[in-house]
Order: structure tokens, then C-alpha cells, then sequence
């Protein structure tokens, strides 16, 4: 007689007595031969007469107490764990960056045979293109920036650095140095991953095809990470512009650059080139730079900016870009005047988008939206069961360590049962400009926008011991709080190493401790981090009149 098989995902299951129940479940439907029952990656794998009825087996189980749905059905007739066509992998993850460096690692620890399908650079963004060697160059402007400017007093060279060939090398080994450590060592210590690298395409919700092969896995992650992306202005995809991820790339500096963009990575990178030594125009289509944030942040950290020398230019719609060999021109309207813009090089950062296209989501089912971030759920499930996605493919919040929470929930979630929800509460975020902006939960046009009633409390670092120690009072420390109440809903910081300070806040939304507890804890005195206690106090009293060791 003809056998059938049928491979159930079970969500539910907790430990080996939860496998042994639905081992016992399903032996008792008629039909059945053999049973395996796999606690991870939760599946259950039947044999049975050809009559066999997927629907029988998973009633059986969800009587049992467990949730159930059947993935693949076929035949052969041997036993379970040697069948035929049986799933090459337990997981099998698209992407060689953060998300699918956790999900392998996770993924392991729960013993399953895992897969990771890259193509290109090992490591991702973060390492390659992103937070390492952006951060590093930063640290080098600004040692620069120190070592030829006094504080308070403005600019006082315009020197073009001449080393920066040299500069560029220092970065170009610590990523190398990083990728071999934190990557390819890491990936060869994980015994039960496959590496294979190549371009992956899914031609079933369970089937990938790279490099000529085709493999077969119970469970798939899309960690395609994000690439930068342009708006389509006339003219622009001809002039071979810079993008974040060539910026870095550059042997010489450039001695001008316009910049396109107001945001994160536009921020960070203009300052860099500028303390570097390059003139820099940055071109903003809002009102503001960082539009989604306060005004008042916003304000200080354009006057701070422009005072080492950038041009700073909002609302401006650009129109068309040209290139020739004397470099860019752009030409746009600002606040309804026609201006023109030239510069030597030309950085495009406005933004970057999901690496999804033409992996064959759409195909299988999986939902894509206008801005190529996969849909998921709570659980990072797509919207083909057994399929997640995890880190810069599902988009925004678009960092480093989101994106390894990501992969290795969706792992979890994949090979366990869908148990743990992406939980956002209390996430800190800094721009490395210098003064970094920093924060976490609601600022204060936010909370206003939803309704709340708010206190507000702003502490000028002029009041920080510490930063009058060290001569450099920029920027401020604000809280908010729900009125009437000893809740904090959300904290902005502009300092000198603000984002140091951030966790403080972040750590107190997320556990609910009392804005009065932060006024009270212990803080080292010439710290910034007692900014934190002074800005909490603020609520209550004037700090400009306490002592610098008031309690």
C-alpha cells in the first residue's frame, strides 16, 4: 500500500511532555503509522495509509490543546526522519547582515539545521557601509575639529585636512577587522549553519533556488537588510552621485559638497566632511532638519551647526541636478525663489529602502508594501504562515540592534510557535552628531498630538557641573511627563556625548520608575550623566538656585 506524509506545524508546544501529548494525539487518528514529533522547530512529521486526511491530524491536535496547521504533504514510505524530500533545513534565512547573524545564532540554540542564503559582503550594513565606519570617520573629524578649533570661539581654520587617504585606510582596516571577528569568525564557530552565498530567490512558500540549487527548509526569514535610496529628480540618476555608502568609500576630499537630506545619516555625514575640512550645503525639502522632532531641538542644533561654518537651507524643492566638469549644479526653489546650488560632489541621503525586489516574495504571497518593507504581524510573520521577516527588510525602526532583536525573535518565533510580540516600549535612538541628539519615547509635540497633557521640563547644560567643567555647555536635557502624574513618557537630549545619557530615560519608561526616583538616585557628582537627576528636579524646583550638591 501507497504511503502518505504530512508535515504539521504545532504552535504550543513548551516541553517534551507537550510533544509526548501530541505524539499520543496524533497516533490515535486512524491511518496513522509512524509519528515524529519535533519540539523544535514545532512540527510533527505523519505517516500514514494514502487516505491519510491532514485535516483529521490537525483536529487531532488542536483537541489536544495545541494550535495546527499542515505545510507539506507527499509520498514515500519510508520513516519519518529518512524520507524522501524531507526539508533540507529547519530554517533557512535570506540575508548575511545583524538579523540574520542573530536568527542563525538563535536558531542554533535551539537546535535546529539552519541556512544563510547572502550575497555580497558579509556582515551587512552596520559593519560595512553603516555604524562602524561612519562612526569612526566621525571620531576622526572630530579630533580634527578639537584640535584646530577653541571651544566658544567659532571657526578659526578652514585647512583641508591632508591625510585623509590615511584616514580613509584607518577605517577601511577596523571594518576589515570587525567583518573577520564579529562575522566570518562567528559564522564558522556555529556548527549547524550553512553558510551558501549567492543571490536567493523563493519559488515556493518552502523552496529557495541560489547558485542552480534548490533547497527545501520547514521555516524561511527575509533579512535582506536596505539599500540607500533616491527620489526621482530629473537628472539625478545620471550624475553618479554619492550615497552614504560611497561617501565612505572617497580617497580625497571633496573641497565642496551639497547634501540632500535633513535627517540621521545626512546630518552625521555633512558635519563629518565639513569638520574635515569640505564647504557644505545642506539641502532640506521641510521647514526644519529632523522635522519630526521639537522645534526648539531642532533650532539649537541648526544654530550649532551653522556656527562651524555648514549652510543650512529648508524648504527647498529641488528640481532638476546637472553635472558637468566643474561638478554639480542643483537647481530648486526655496520658499518660492529660484536658487541654484554648486559643489564638487553631491551626496544624495534621503533615505533607504527595503533590499525585497525580485526575490520572489510577491510570487509566494508574501505582501510587499509601496515602499518594498515586507508586511508582518506582531510575532514578525509575513502574510504566507511560516514565513518572518526580520531587521531593514520589515523597515522602520532601521538600527543595528533592532535589527539583531528582530532576527533572533523571528527565529524563536518560527521554530517555536509564534509566543513573543515585537515590543517597542522605551526604544532609544541617537544621532551621532556632536552635539548627539539622543531620546526615547514621546517628545513633546508627539505626546501634545495624541492629546496627553504634558509637564515639561528643560535643563540647559549650562546648570551641569560637568559640563562646565569641560567648557562646553551646548545643547539642553528635556523630560517629559504625564501631568499630574509621576510618570515619564519621554525624554530629547542635546549634549556632547548625550546618547551616554539616554538609557537613564529609557530604562525608567520601561519600568515605570517614578521621575522622582530619578531626582533622588545617587548620581557621581561631574558627571553629564547627573543631568538626568537635575533635569528630573526641574520639575519641582529652580536648579539655577540649588547648590551643586543639593540633594
Amino acid at each position: 500500500m501507497d504511503h502518505k506524509e504530512i508535515v504539521l506545524k504545532i504552535d504550543g508546544m513548551t516541553c517534551e511532555a507537550c510533544a509526548a501529548h501530541v505524539r499520543e494525539a496524533l497516533q490515535g487518528v486512524e491511518g496513522v503509522k509512524e509519528v515524529e514529533v519535533r519540539l523544535t522547530p514545532g512540527e510533527a512529521c505523519v505517516v500514514g495509509d494514502d487516505g491519510l486526511s491532514s485535516d483529521a491530524l490537525v483536529a487531532a491536535v488542536e483537541r489536544a490543546g495545541y494550535r495546527a496547521e499542515a505545510v507539506e504533504t507527499g509520498g514515500g514510505g519510508g520513516r519519518p526522519g529518512n524520507r524522501e524530500g524531507r526539508a533540507d533545513y529547519d530554517l533557512l534565512i535570506l540575508g548575511g547582515g545583524s538579523a540574520a547573524f542573530a536568527a542563525a545564532i538563535r536558531g542554533t540554540e535551539l537546535g535546529a539545521r539552519v541556512a544563510m542564503v547572502n550575497a555580497g559582503a558579509i556582515g551587512g550594513t552596520c559593519v560595512n557601509v553603516g555604524c562602524v565606519p561612519s562612526k569612526t570617520l566621525i571620531r576622526a573629524a572630530e579630533a580634527h575639529h578639537r584640535a584646530t578649533h577653541h571651544p566658544f570661539e567659532g571657526i578659526a581654520s578652514t585647512s583641508r585636512v591632508s591625510d585623509f587617504t590615511r584616514i580613509i585606510g584607518q577605517k577601511d582596516a577596523l571594518v576589515n577587522a570587525l567583518r573577520q571577528a564579529k562575522y566570518v569568525e562567528v559564522l564558522q564557530g556555529l556548527e549547524n549553519v550553512t553558510f551558501i552565498e549567492g543571490r536567493g530567490r523563493l519559488v515556493s512558500p518552502r523552496r529557495v533556488e541560489v547558485a542552480g540549487r534548490t533547497l527545501n527548509a520547514r521555516r524561511l526569514i527575509i533579512a535582506t537588510g536596505a539599500s540607500p535610496w533616491a527620489p526621482g529628480i530629473p537628472g539625478l540618476a545620471a550624475a553618479d552621485y554619492l550615497t552614504s555608502t560611497t561617501a565612505f568609500e572617497l580617497r580625497e576630499l571633496p573641497k565642496s559638497m551639497i547634501v540632500l537630506g535633513g535627517r540621521y545619516v545626512a546630518l552625521e555625514c555633512s558635519q563629518m566632511f565639513a569638520r574635515l575640512g569640505t564647504r557644505v550645503t545642506i539641502l532640506q525639502r521641510s521647514e526644519r532638519i529632523l522635522p519630526a522632532e521639537d522645534p526648539d531641538l531642532t533650532k539649537a542644533l541648526t544654530g550649532y551647526l551653522q556656527a562651524e561654518g555648514m549652510e543650512i537651507v529648508t524648504g527647498v524643492a529641488v528640481r532638476e541636478v546637472e553635472r558637468d566638469e566643474k561638478g554639480y549644479t542643483v537647481h530648486a526653489q526655496v520658499n518660492g525663489h529660484t536658487r541654484a546650488f554648486r559643489a564638487k560632489q553631491l551626496l544624495c541621503a534621503t533615505g533607504r529602502r527595503p533590499n525585497t525586489a525580485g526575490i520572489g516574495l510577491e510570487e509566494v504571497g508574501v505582501e510587499v508594501r509601496p515602499d518594498g518593507a515586507v508586511q508582518v504581524d506582531e510575532f514578525l510573520e509575513t502574510t504566507v504562515p511560516g514565513i518572518y521577516a526580520a531587521g531593514d527588510a520589515v523597515g522602520d525602526p532601521s538600527f543595528v540592534y533592532t535589527a539583531a532583536y528582530e532576527g533572533a525573535l523571528a527565529a524563536e518565533n518560527a521554530l517555536s510557535g509564534n509566543r513573543r510580540q515585537r515590543d517597542y516600549t522605551a526604544l532609544p535612538w541617537v544621532i551621532f552628531t556632536d552635539p548627539q541628539v539622543a531620546g526615547v519615547g514621546l517628545n513633546e509635540t508627539d505626546a501634545r498630538a495624541q492629546g496627553l497633557e504634558v509637564d515639561v521640563a528643560v535643563l540647559p547644560l549650562e546648570h551641569v557641573p560637568r559640563a562646565l567643567a569641560a567648557r562646553d555647555t551646548r545643547g539642553f536635557i528635556k523630560l517629559i511627563r504625564a501631568k499630574g502624574t509621576d510618570r515619564l513618557l519621554g525624554a530629547r537630549i542635546l549634549a556632547p556625548e548625550g546618547g551616554e545619557l539616554v538609557m537613564q530615560a529609557s530604562l525608567a519608561i520601561r519600568y515605570q520608575i517614578p521621575v522622582s526616583d530619578l531626582a533622588k538616585m545617587f548620581h557621581p557628582y561631574l558627571t553629564l550623566s547627573e543631568g538626568i537627576k537635575l533635569a528630573a528636579q526641574t520639575f519641582g524646583k529652580d536648579v539655577a538656585k540649588l547648590s551643586c550638591c543639593a540633594a
